[in-house]
């Protein structure tokens, strides 16, 4: 029998300057999947622009709360962000 061969590989192998600010980059993925800039998400959220450019960046944590209603508008599951 032949094995089959698995060519995949994980992200974090293949862009590892985004595996120490995972939840940030998800951040990024998820606004710009939804086609919203920093400033549409700011204010629909009433997060501060900045505090947003921030938790993309890794500068700024995203709690539990702010992972929660950033979820809700970009439509991904709150974890992704913690």
């Amino acid at each position: 029998m032949n094995a089959e061969k698995n060519d995949s590989t994980q992200w974090r192998d293949a862009l590892p300057e985004f595996s120490s600010n995972e939840p940030g980059t998800c951040l990024v993925a998820a606004r710009h999947k939804n086609n919203f800039t920093q400033e549409a998400l700011s204010e629909i959220t009433k997060i501060p622009r900045r505090h947003i450019s921030e938790m993309e960046n890794g500068k700024r944590p995203i709690g539990k709360k702010t992972a929660k209603k950033i979820s809700k508008v970009l439509e991904v599951d709150y974890r992704v962000f913690l």
